[in-house]
């Protein structure tokens, strides 16, 4: 399994991140255990998760995830040096986490000091922040008059970014954390941290992580080239558009405990007529090529150009297993081609 520097920091990681949104809820901590003995069997040494999964988040499961993980590792005490370990800390909004406050120095030390606890480890490798404090374009907010982007008091974000960095550095100089990270935000946000690390001779961020994949590829090539020229890496999430580029929901299906099955925090917003057509001119192509719809939609995000690492997820070894054998496809020209005629056709269908 090929390995890449994860952005400016000294960290490796192979092209394939294990996503654990669902332990603990839709997997248990036994099948948990499973898929992390499984992917370091294969050679891959990237795990991702947060303090709020399993999702859809709730005050009962909070938190669940990270203590299957921990109990993976206190399981296997001689194997911490074989995983890269990321982590991310909620922003405002949920009321069991934090009383639902936004993300500031204190309350970075205070998540960064729960998830060791749950995680049994004394240092998480990349810790995340999972979105702004500010409204994002993300979970389907692209579309224009979504974001109140006149409405961004700039003096006060950089005053709590430049916050937010000082509690990061209290963090990893204490041992506990050893890089960080932004998720689900923008151009602007990398050029604003990276700005303010310089000034003020604070931590460098190294990676950012949000939704890409061929039903919505909105960061290409905007935030990639803030990434590439900035040396951050871009951890894409829900390649598979949230499992509907396995073709599992085709023609109105919705099988049983998929998660589509269950109320979602956000709405099933990639449920739209679009996005189905775009399904199933996907699923010709890949039927013309002879490869499943799941891979040819990995394979697509991994040759990306600036992909770092991505991020899959599975609650199944057979699931799991379909997904990293995508990423030893190489796309031709010409199916790369035949994905294009699709893709102009819908370009962002949700």
């Amino acid at each position: 399994m090929n390995k890449f520097k994860l952005g400016c920091s000294e960290l490796e990681v192979t092209g394939i991140c294990l996503g654990s949104m669902t332990w603990g809820r839709q997997n248990t901590e036994a099948e948990a255990f499973a898929q992390i003995d499984c992917v370091l069997d294969l050679g891959v040494n990237f795990i991702d998760t947060a303090e709020l999964y399993p999702v859809p988040p709730n005050e009962e499961t909070c938190g669940a995830t990270e203590r299957c993980i921990g109990a993976w590792l206190k399981a296997n005490p001689g194997r911490r040096d074989e995983l890269v370990l990321a982590s991310k800390m909620a922003g405002a909004g949920l009321s069991w986490i934090r009383d639902a406050s936004p993300i500031s120095g204190e309350t970075v030390k205070q998540a960064v000091d729960g998830s060791l606890r749950r995680l049994h480890t004394d240092c998480i490798d990349l810790y995340q922040l999972h979105w702004p404090n500010r409204v994002s374009p993300h979970f389907a907010r692209h579309w224009p008059g979504m974001v109140p982007i006149t409405q961004v008091d700039r003096a006060r974000q950089e005053a709590e970014m430049v916050d937010i960095l000082r509690g990061l550095e209290q963090c990893i100089a204490a041992g506990k954390i050893r890089y960080f990270g932004l998720s689900d935000d923008t151009p602007w946000a990398i050029g604003e941290y990276i700005r303010l690390s310089e000034r003020h001779g604070l931590p460098r961020m190294v990676s950012i992580q949000n939704e890409f994949s061929l039903i919505h590829a909105k960061d290409s090539p905007y935030l990639l080239e803030s990434c590439v020229l900035n040396d951050v890496a871009y951890l894409p999430w829900s390649p598979l558009g949230g499992g509907v580029l396995t073709g599992k929901y085709r023609h109105g299906q919705i099988p049983h405990g998929s998660r589509w099955s269950i109320s979602q925090r956000h709405g099933l917003f990639r449920d739209t007529l679009m996005t189905h057509e775009a399904v199933e001119g996907y699923w010709a192509v890949a039927e013309r090529h002879g490869i499943s719809l799941a891979q040819l939609a990995l394979a697509w995000v991994c040759q990306t150009e600036g992909v770092t690492s991505t991020i899959i997820g599975a609650t199944s070894l057979t699931q799991l297993k379909e997904n990293i054998d995508a990423y030893q496809l190489s796309l031709s020209a010409e199916v790369i081609a035949d994905i294009n005629t699709v893709f102009r056709q819908y370009p962002l269908p949700f």
